[in-house]
């Protein structure tokens, strides 16, 4: 179908969504996007050309729902859908729900997304397309069956989620004392997340790499592969860092690698892009094995976009239309090294716990390539992804690339919510990371650094505040990067007061002076500084004389209750009033960007009020549980 009749909905949100909506308006194709009510800001809504509402923040009423999104393409005049990554893109009734509508799928046939969906028939058929497999049991979900196929693989074992992907449903057990826990925690996140308990017990290979291969296929029985990508760096099973190609393989491992993703593609007629994955044992780095294959376009796919100079997205719409794979990929070449790093709203040195808010400050070097789903004014909310934005290099080889990403890191600033880009600053500057010999378990085990501290970022904010005040009359925007002067004793001597998660700080104008070592940036509007350093930006809210900070919201709570660590939906409740509770028993369960969080009892104790239910949403701070002690009186 040519383009003059060509009309793209894209059934996905944030940054995934302006990605294929650039491709397209690239193509000059009309696009329609589909929002859930927290979206309705959302940079990726004004970016279509149609924005359609389909339902409230509730995944199932928006975003999972098919009958609501099919009615968005039928509404606007939608011939095509891209289902991007997460929600629906592997969802084979959703592939079967558009084709019958009429329209045409931006993705593979939905006999391909139901053979590689369950890990347990995509292991069958990687072992008949005579594709490595690794050690493992699939033939019941009987506890006691995966039990002994447990003790007879041998410990440690992985147990891990048949349906879906993403990190979702995993647990390690490194005995069988931990086996019956490990089962029961995977087995409830799976379902919670995919609908789908199943699970595979698996070996767990000590010193694992995450390595992967793009492939294009199309629908005349052709596969393309693309080449490597390393995603080893990643965070309970979430990956932080990929790059493209893979370093450090030996040719052989990089050839097998290649051709055993393109035997398993073409076994199962796959017509589109897809990444098959595998495990390289990186004290046997000649040994691999098949993990999963994802059928559909990854969030790292833009590193191989950059070695190769192909449009992914674009080459997805060509096979979707009959092209075959070699006019829409035409002959792969490679060039220089690429790595991208997720952008993610969250705390990494308090435990990567999610943040929300709103977006006030976005600068990102112009040589960077920077995929993100927000703008200055963009709401983080608790409904989805923290995933808020990648920033992408590429270098003539990995050395170049590396200090590209540092480079990057150095200047880069989103301001509001905390986000990780202090600790992709530490990253990137880890011997074994600038080595390139990290596992997928490098993360969970170095142990990472204290928190930044804040005064120095404090005492720069506070001076750019002043000078920029000072300065004000004469300068062009408030946004403007402070340069390096001194202000004297002469110019003000009124204390600069800045305040941040319940710290502040009191500068005297007369003791300020720039830090050449700190970004500083000021947002008089909206009263905030921004200072960033060592790749952490600190916002800053600068109070009026009538104003004084507030106490950190978790300080509402008494010794001993439960309080919300970040804003949150309520999953489960596990307590009522005038229960008794142990040290470590989970109290409540919340659910914060896609992630599961068990809440547990500090000490013994009797439950005196319950003040959430199933489904609420809850800011940090709100006491979730009161607790009393044995004597009757407030804990």
């Amino acid at each position: 179908m040519g383009v003059h009749n060509m009309k793209l909905l894209v059934a996905n949100r944030g940054e995934i969504a302006r990605r294929i909506i650039r491709t397209a308006k690239s193509r000059r194709v009309p696009t329609v996007a589909v929002f859930a009510e927290p979206d309705t800001d959302a940079p990726f809504v004004g970016d279509a050309d149609q924005a359609v509402r389909i339902g409230p923040a509730a995944l199932a009423d928006s975003y999972l729902s098919i009958d609501a999104i099919l009615a968005a393409a039928e509404r606007t005049g939608a011939t095509h859908v891209h289902p991007g990554y997460g929600f629906l893109a592997e969802n084979a009734a959703f592939a079967s729900a558009v084709v019958d509508a009429g329209l045409t799928w931006v993705g593979p046939k939905p006999e391909a997304i139901e053979a590689m969906g369950s890990k347990i028939e995509a292991r069958s058929l990687a072992e008949r397309a005579g594709v490595p497999i690794i050690v493992g049991y699939n033939k019941s979900q009987d506890d006691a069956d995966l039990a002994s196929a447990a003790d007879d693989i041998g410990y440690p074992i992985l147990v891990k989620a048949s349906a879906g992907g993403g990190g979702k449903g995993i647990r390690v057990a490194h005995s069988p004392d931990e086996f019956a826990t490990a089962l029961n925690d995977a087995r409830t996140e799976a379902q919670r997340a995919f609908g789908n308990g199943d699970v595979i017990v698996e070996r767990f290979v000590e010193r694992p790499r995450h390595v992967e291969v793009q492939v294009v296929g199309d629908k005349h029985g052709d596969v393309a592969d693309l080449g490597t990508r390393e995603c080893s760096i990643q965070r309970r099973y979430q990956k932080v860092w990929e790059e493209a190609p893979a370093p450090n393989l030996p040719e052989a491992t990089d050839v097998g690698l290649r051709e055993a993703a393109r035997k398993l593609a073409a076994a199962i007629g796959y017509d589109s892009a897809g990444t098959v994955e595998f495990i390289v044992d990186a004290d046997r780095p000649t040994d691999f094995f098949f993990l999963e294959m994802n059928t559909r376009i990854q969030v790292e796919h833009t590193v191989t976009e950059e070695v190769t100079g192909i449009d992914l997205i674009g080459a997805m719409f060509d096979v979707a239309d009959g092209a075959r794979v070699g006019e829409a990929v035409g002959e792969v070449t490679f060039s220089g090294h690429a790595i991208e790093v997720r952008v993610n709203a969250e705390d990494a040195w308090n435990g990567f716990v999610p943040q929300t808010g709103t977006v006030g400050l976005v600068s990102v070097p112009r040589n960077v390539r920077w995929d993100a789903g927000i703008e200055p004014g963009s709401e983080i909310s608790p409904h989805y992804d923290s995933m808020i934005g990648k920033l992408i290099v590429h270098g003539p080889d990995r050395a170049a690339a590396v200090i590209a990403v540092q480079d990057t890191l150095d200047e880069v600033c989103v301001g509001g919510p905390v986000t990780n880009t202090g600790f992709l600053w530490w990253l990137a500057r880890q011997p074994d990371v600038v080595a390139g010999t990290m596992t997928t378990r490098w993360l969970d085990e170095i142990d990472l650094p204290e928190a930044p501290d804040a005064e120095p970022a404090a005492r720069a904010a506070a001076w750019a505040w002043r000078l920029e005040r000072w300065h004000t009359r004469s300068a062009s925007s408030p946004w403007n990067q402070i340069e390096g002067r001194r202000i004297t004793p002469q110019a003000n001597t009124q204390t600069v007061e800045v305040s941040r998660g319940g710290e502040s700080w009191e500068f005297p104008a007369s003791e300020l002076e720039a830090d050449g070592s700190v970004r500083a940036r000021v947002d008089r509007a909206h009263r905030r500084a921004y200072a960033t350093l060592r790749g952490e930006t600190f916002t800053f809210e600068v109070p009026t004389r009538a104003e004084r900070w507030n106490a950190d919201a978790t300080d509402r709570a008494a010794e001993g209750d439960i309080a919300a660590p970040f804003p949150a939906v309520v999953a489960e409740v596990k307590v009522a009033p005038g229960d008794t509770v142990e040290t470590g028993d989970t109290v409540v369960v919340i659910e914060a960007m896609k992630m599961l969080h068990s809440l547990a009892a500090h000490g013994a104790g009797t439950v005196e009020a319950v003040n959430v239910a199933e489904g609420d949403q809850v800011a940090t701070g709100d006491v979730l549980v009161k607790f009393v002690s044995q004597t009757g009186e407030d804990k």
